[in-house]
């Protein structure tokens, strides 16, 4: 029996060689693992032994050769492929032990593989005479399998040569997306290639009946690899839709205390405070009944004094922040152990956003804030007070991250009404302002996209708000601004839609 070993990835290499020697294989290494079988004591031949061409190109070329695919393409039940090997005085190969450059973690022209690519697809096409070892994670059971039985099963070396085949289409379409990141400039890719892994499986979809997994790229760094689970129950599909929505939103805003709660990925309360207890508060008191059952998010670490506040307000499905003191983890698992606790790093920015259309997709870069709350236009006889600039923008960046149509309600630092995935504006422009009630005189208004009438801007105005900023755009933003200027409120148009769906 015959092994082939070329390995980036060394992990466990030493232990499986030995295994494979003991178990009477012949071994061929080439380039740094045979150096490294050869610092172990591990009696082998070198691919340059076996081919009489020494590596070239600095190594990009070493195990391209006959004597090497021809020992692995070989199919031994065709006497005419044997008559081929017995002419050449080549050996076929039994096993090959082959993973790739690191192109996932470190993108670039010298990770690309090539001669790895070509062996292990080499190999898989001949899995039915040769097995093809990609993952270290499968040395132990192939070795057990070996020592068991004395070879290696037909089902097990299917199983193997699909992981293989699994590889390098990954492996390809990182590469082809990575070329493709260099087109031209404000097109997306002519041509985007999903490559995705399953990272858990879910209980179930958003209802019982659907099935629900979540799935992550390879080589790709996702937040929710890094996130800690520390407490509570499993995580459900509309648990991790939900808690993504209120970490990405919350990490809009920088600096200060911040806490946001969110419910069917729309936000229900938000505040920054001197502190995150403050916060938390004036968050939770935005709307108390939306809060049930919600996701609180908190940029900063949660203590014994925050813990007892939560503890004290009825409860919420996912709590996630930085870090829990031990204390403060401790007591809330007691008191609530069904509450999930998560602890999380900052959300990565993606690229590209992607959603479903029956067997097609709509793809578009992320929203982002192009515009500061500095270049925002005021349209109107008054002007914008400075005490009313941080609700400004606080105001914004809320709407921008609420199902459209979208009017929201901020006053110090605090949301106070959202109206939100509404058919109309003007019905959102009345949610927002029942849900503020009394606390709305003399807050900031904000609304996703333009006032198509003046309606929605003469509910605000008369519900209190003194300020309201929009991006402007309609045909009747004349119309709009007089509405204004009667009801002797600011209007800032900020010349930049944000709708969500």
């Amino acid at each position: 029996m015959r092994a082939l070993i070329s390995v980036y990835n060394k992990e466990g290499l030493i232990d499986f060689a030995k295994g494979l020697a003991e178990l009477g294989f012949d071994l061929v290494a080439s380039g740094g693992t045979s150096a490294l079988l050869s610092e172990s004591g591990l009696a082998h031949d070198s691919v340059e032994e076996v081919t009489g061409a020494a590596e070239m190109l600095d190594g990009r070329v070493k195990t391209l050769h006959p004597s090497i695919h021809g020992a692995i393409l070989a199919d031994i039940d065709k006497e005419s492929h044997r008559e081929d090997l017995a002419e050449r005085s080549i050996v076929p190969f039994d096993v090959v032990v082959c993973n790739l450059y690191p192109f996932f973690e470190k993108p670039g022209i010298e990770t690309i593989d090539v001669g790895g690519p070509t062996m292990i697809r080499a190999a898989a096409k001949n899995h039915a005479h040769v097995s093809v070892v990609v993952d270290p994670a499968d040395y132990a059971a192939i070795l057990a399998e070996l020592r068991e039985s004395g070879k290696i099963s037909a089902s097990t070396k299917r199983s193997l040569a699909l992981k293989a085949f699994e590889l390098t289409a990954r492996y390809d379409t990182a590469i082809s997306n990575w070329l493709a990141e260099d087109g031209e400039p404000g097109i997306l890719p002519k041509r985007i290639t999903l490559n995705l892994d399953r990272a858990a499986t879910l209980r179930y979809g958003e209802n019982p009946h659907q099935v629900g997994a979540r799935y992550t790229q390879p080589g790709v760094e996702s937040w929710w690899d890094s996130a800690r689970l520390l407490a509570g129950m499993e995580l459900s599909y509309l648990n991790i839709f939900d808690t993504d929505a209120a970490w990405r939103f919350l990490h809009d805003f920088e600096g200060e205390p911040a806490v946001a709660i969110i419910k069917h990925a729309n936000p229900c309360g938000f505040a920054v405070r001197n502190t995150i207890g403050e916060a938390y508060q004036a968050a939770f008191e935005s709307d108390p009944i939306s809060a049930f059952g919600g996701i609180v998010a908190f940029n900063r670490e949660v203590d014994l004094d925050l813990a007892n506040m939560i503890l004290s307000n009825p409860k919420s499905d996912v709590i996630i922040a930085p870090s829990y003191q031990d204390d403060a983890l401790k007591l809330m698992v007691a008191k609530r152990k069904n509450t999930r606790l998560i602890a999380a790093p900052a959300p990565e920015n993606n690229a590209l956003e992607i959603r479903t259309i029956g067997a097609g997709f709509l793809v578009q870069n992320k929203d982002t804030f192009k515009v500061a709350p500095a270049g925002f236009k005021v349209v109107s006889k008054e002007t914008l007070p400075d005490a009313r600039v941080r609700d400004v923008e606080i105001a914004w960046k809320l709407c921008a991250r609420t199902s459209s149509n979208a009017i929201v309600i901020v006053k110090d630092g605090t949301s106070l009404g959202i109206g939100a995935g509404q058919q109309n504006r003007l019905d959102s422009a009345r949610i927002a302002v029942e849900k503020a009630g009394n606390r709305v005189k003399g807050s900031v208004a904000a609304s996703d996209a333009f006032f198509p009438f003046r309606d929605g801007l003469d509910v605000l105005a008369s519900a209190g708000v003194s300020v309201i900023v929009s991006p402007g755009g309609s045909i009747r933003d004349q119309e709009v601004t007089d509405a204004a200027d009667e009801a002797g409120v600011v209007l800032i148009f900020t010349g930049e839609r944000h709708f969500r769906h």
